[in-house]
Parts: C-alpha cells; structure tokens; sequence
C-alpha cells in the first residue's frame, strides 16, 4: 500500500510537471533579460482589464504565446498574430488568442504577440518599438520552427486594425535594421512568407485612424515620418502576397486604407493581393463568429493561404 501510494504521489509530480514546463514554454519572453531595445526602465506595471474582452495596456516585457497544432493535423504553416487597439491596448484575446485556438484546430500553428504599444514613458524612439518587437518575433518563430513543427517557409502573419498597420509595416519593412543584434537568432530573415490584414490602418495621412497615429507618430508628427509609416508607400517589388479583408460601412478605420493598400501592392509587388470587402461588419468583428456572411472570412484565408503552395 505505501509502494502504491509512492508510486502514485511521483506520478502525479511528474504530471505537474509536464504541465508546468508546457504552461512556461507556450509564454516566451522576446528579449533576454536586461536586452530590450529602446527601452526606460520605470515602475509602471502591464495592465490587464477584463470586460467583454480582454484589454493589456502598457506592455513592458513583450512575448509571444505559442498554440502547436496537435502534430497529427499540422499542416506545417504558422501565423503570427498582432492584435489591434489603436496602439494603445491590445485586444489580446478577441484578436489574438481566439484566432490562435480556431488556426489550431484547422492544424496551423498561432503565435500571439504581445507586441509593446508606444510610451513616451517607458520608450527612447517609441514609433520604432512595435516594429522591433515585431521582427524578433518572427525570427524566434523561425529559428524554432523544426521544434515546433513549422515549415519556415510558411510562417506568415496576421494583423487586425493597428495590428494590421504593424503587420503591414514588418511585411514592408523586414529588412530595414530596427536594431542592435543581441544573439543568433537576429542573424535570421524577418520577412514574412504571407500577410493577412483585417480592417487595417495602412496611411497615416488623411484617410487614417488619428487615435493609432497619434499614440505611434505622436499627436504632432513630422511628415517624414508620416510618409514613413504610411504603408501604401512602402511596398516593394519583394512585398509578400496579402489578403486583405474590410467591413466598407468601418467608421473607425475607413476602408481606404485596405484600397490604397491594394491598389499599390498590385502595382509594385511581384506578388499578389486579394481585397475582400464586406458590405457591413462595422470595425473589430474578429473571427465574427455570430455573424454568418463575415465569420466565412477564416475559412477562405485558409483556403488562400493553401493556393499559395501551387501558385
């Protein structure tokens, strides 16, 4: 009876721990400790405010979290998501960990980054921040994806609102140097092999959402970089395919920031841009699961993304 009772208490600690290392290993820190570029040390603390959805604010340790497939559906594609919210939160689960349990469940790897948001406070040169965060993300991605089962090239990304502008931004700015290297892994390409944008900020010139130029540009910006950070005038014959989704009655971010978006990609880029609009959807409709013309957007991004591997 002790021998049994033995045996039962190491099984039950090595269960505890296969879930705890599980638990800390979907959580990864992007920086080393005490390696984070552009950033001022403060006492201000992460917020997290849980109502209809969860908002995190004042991001200070960025991650990303990892959902695996289980390995006998992946399909060896990833996708990295950047939740929206203006720059200012991050709408961490309607637009990032939702996405990641449903792309699991279709066999594809999600990864959600919790991206740093721009602070005067807590940041030197905070419009460059999301972008550097963004670029160490997909490095990490692919420097473990034969850990993680992941063909790294098929690792692309997906942003939704001022998340699209970040993904729009690493997918048209993948080589510019954001930052200092601090190991190996910032050897590896930080070009995405696809994009997704849903309801995008794209230009923060007239058409833009002021609330997402004013928290990353600041409320009086210079025009270079507004002309900087106005996406439609930074693809390049190397831009990756994008599929763009928008709601044409959003009041928040106006649907020409996905127009302009596809109107010059289709001009400069060697690769192609599907734009679907949707008569109505309004601004921040996620998967849009309740809703049954718009919750089909996921399931034609995945049927998209597998006509990328015969084109």
């Amino acid at each position: 009876m002790a021998y049994s009772s033995v045996r039962g208490l190491l099984g039950l600690l090595i269960i505890i721990n296969i879930v705890s290392c599980t638990t800390q290993e979907r959580i990864i820190d992007l920086w080393p400790e005490g390696k984070i570029p552009n950033q001022i040390e403060s006492n201000i603390e992460e917020v997290h405010e849980f109502t209809d959805i969860l908002r995190i604010s004042k991001v200070h340790k960025p991650t990303i979290e990892v959902f695996l497939p289980d390995k006998s559906i992946a399909t060896g594609q990833a996708l990295l998501i950047f939740p929206g919210g203006g720059y200012k939160i991050l709408a961490y689960d309607k637009e990032g960990t939702d996405v990641a349990k449903f792309l699991n469940e279709r066999g594809i790897a999600g990864i959600v980054v919790k991206y740093r948001l721009p602070s005067d406070a807590m940041q030197i040169d905070k419009h460059k921040v999301p972008l550097i965060d963004a670029q160490r993300a997909i490095r990490i991605v692919r420097s473990r994806a034969g850990e993680w089962n992941i063909d790294p090239e098929q690792i692309g990304i997906i942003g939704f609102s001022a998340g699209g502008h970040l993904a729009s931004t690493l997918g048209t700015k993948y080589r510019h140097t954001m930052y200092s290297p601090v190991d190996e892994i910032d050897k590896i390409s930080a070009r995405p092999d696809f994009m997704a944008l849903l309801y995008p900020v794209i230009t923060m010139r007239e058409k833009t959402h002021k609330g997402s130029r004013d928290n990353l540009l600041g409320k009086n910006a210079a025009q270079d970089l507004i002309l900087q950070y106005s996406i439609e005038n930074q693809i390049t014959e190397n831009t990756p395919p994008t599929y763009v989704i928008h709601a044409m009655d959003d009041t928040v971010v106006p649907v020409e920031n996905s127009e302009y978006f596809h109107t010059m990609h289709n001009l400069k880029s060697k690769a192609g841009c599907r734009l679907y609009l949707f008569e109505k959807g309004g601004h921040g409709f996620g998967l849009a699961q309740g809703d049954t013309v718009l919750k089909k957007w996921p399931f034609n991004l995945i049927e998209w993304m597998n006509s990328l591997e015969t084109e």
